[in-house]
């Protein structure tokens, strides 16, 4: 009997590797991914040795007395800068917009240079926003961050409030929060083992199914929209970035930070998120003295990218922009 049952989990693993192997994806250097995903106006910078992926657009302020403070744009979990691209051209011709890849995610790529490898904490963000505006000679900024980007931003106030003139937090990461539905490749990169085969095997099948589980309304999930998170995805280095990122997540962590935000905020929630629910949106507005939470109906956890027009009105109302 025990002969029969190695000679079962012989022939598992032999079909296991077999699969494994007709399923691998090889990484793929950043530079073959660039004529595609970085045209006009994208541009690249070094921050301590880490090549950042950005775009800074519209007129030239840098936030000092007398100029309107940037916006700075913060995508969250596995996505990238072009999650903006639809708020950045509604308000690049009246003020400056910067977005930028975080350290992990699209074109920057994993930590590296004189930054420490495999820590990706919000603190290490916040920090790495902090030497962002600094290598851009901005003083000052309005910061915008969906979901970890959300997280990102309000870390970044918490650290350096002078540096930060108001928050739009967009289905922001904070507070502890029990999620109603998980993109399955989040799931399987927080289990290491599975993580690990993750970095090795990717199917466009399950990036198509966590965009439809973040959008309110799959429909709105396009080939193109998948072929771009499909693409970035794959950037070397990447998906082992995404899979520590997850398993270094800390439900509610530093929440009692949130409480001591001043900065002018607006909370901008997709109805229909089930990844970081409406719910969040209220703790959030409990949290932050003066703050106003807006709820878009029928949208999920991006609304930014489902549907930009709507989700940027109020962000124009909130800087004192014309409609």
């Amino acid at each position: 009997m025990a002969m029969w049952v190695q000679r079962a989990v012989g022939l598992l693993l032999i079909f296991s590797a077999i699969a494994l192997a007709l399923l691998r994806t090889p990484d793929v250097p950043a530079s073959a991914l660039v004529g595609r995903w970085a045209p006009a106006p994208s541009d690249f910078i070094d921050i301590r040795g880490q090549t950042v992926h950005f775009r800074d657009e519209g007129p030239r302020h840098d936030g000092s007395a007398g100029t309107p403070p940037p916006l700075l744009l913060i995508h969250g979990t596995a996505s990238s800068l072009h999650t903006w691209e639809g708020w950045v051209k509604a308000l690049k011709g009246q003020r400056r917009v910067i977005s930028f890849d975080l350290p992990g995610f699209g074109l920057t790529g994993p930590f590296e240079g004189a930054h420490e490898r495999d820590n990706y904490h919000g603190d290490v963000y916040a920090r790495f926003v902090l030497e962002l505006l600094d290598a851009l000679k901005v003083q000052q900024v309005v910061i915008a961050g969906n979901s970890l980007g959300g997280e990102v931003a309000w870390r970044t106030a918490v650290m350096a409030p002078q540096r930060v003139a108001g928050l739009v937090l967009v289905d922001a990461v904070g507070p502890r929060f029990t999620p109603e539905a998980v993109p399955l490749g989040f799931r399987l990169a927080r289990v290491p083992v599975l993580g690990r085969l993750g970095e090795f095997a990717l199917s466009k099948g399950l990036v198509a199914e966590g965009l439809h589980s973040v959008y309110g309304d799959p429909s709105r999930v396009t080939d193109a929209l998948i072929d771009r998170h499909y693409d970035l995805a794959l950037r070397e280095g990447n998906r082992r970035a995404l899979g520590l990122r997850v398993r270094q997540m800390v439900n509610g962590e530093h929440e009692e930070r949130i409480n001591t935000i001043k900065a002018p905020t607006l909370l901008l929630w997709g109805s229909r998120d089930r990844l970081v629910p409406p719910s969040v949106g209220q703790d959030f507005a409990r949290r932050i003295a003066g703050s106003r939470l807006v709820l878009l109906d029928g949208l999920g956890h991006v609304p930014q990218e489902e549907d930009p027009a709507r989700s940027v009105a109020p962000v124009k109302a909130f800087l004192g922009l014309p409609p």
